[in-house]
């Protein structure tokens, strides 16, 4: 890993790694003020991913590590977090799986765009997604009032974003592979 990869952006995204299992131990674990601590945890490890999207496009810092652990760190948060939830019985399983079934397909998806040559950008459908998930989670962390409507509404709108990208990369998945020297 060269120096470029070690930028703010990059140390962020990582962070988000790190701060995920943090979130699941202090929601699980049970403890006073448990849910206080992953709330804030959950908060801030969001919050990095705003940061380290707007330094690096202020900056201009695109590294292959961005590209990877980015997405990657998004989804390792989320996906901690609904565990957690689901451990305390405070989200069904199936919403979590529908929601996960989303991001495996559409990182499926851009894998074989990327073979391709193709770039699948992300949608403002997707970032849409992700606000209301990171919503719908806090709230159910928080144990707010209507948070299990927040996290329908996020689940329609992981549905609604995934069929976009489907619809979008369609003509990939249904296309031979080129052929590559």
């Amino acid at each position: 890993m060269g120096a470029s990869a070690l930028n703010l952006p990059n140390l962020l995204s990582l962070s988000r790694v790190f701060l995920a299992p943090l979130v699941v131990v202090f929601l699980t674990l049970r403890i006073e003020w448990g849910d206080l601590i992953a709330g804030a945890v959950f908060i801030i490890a969001a919050l990095t991913d705003t940061a380290d999207g707007y330094i690096a496009r202020k900056r201009g810092i695109v590294t292959n590590l961005g590209k990877f652990i980015d997405p990657l760190a998004d989804k390792i948060l989320i996906t901690a977090a609904l565990v957690g939830l689901v451990e305390l019985q405070r989200i069904s399983a199936w919403i979590v799986v529908v929601i996960l079934a989303r991001e495996f397909i559409v990182t499926g998806l851009r894998m074989i765009a990327a073979a391709e040559g193709v770039v699948l950008a992300a949608s403002r459908g997707g970032k849409t997604k992700t606000v209301a998930q990171i919503i719908a989670i806090v709230m159910m962390i928080f144990n707010l009032p209507f948070a299990i409507m927040a996290i329908w509404i996020a689940m329609i709108l992981t549905l609604w974003s995934g069929m976009d990208y489907l619809l979008k990369g369609w003509n990939l998945l249904c296309a031979p592979p080129s052929a590559k020297p």
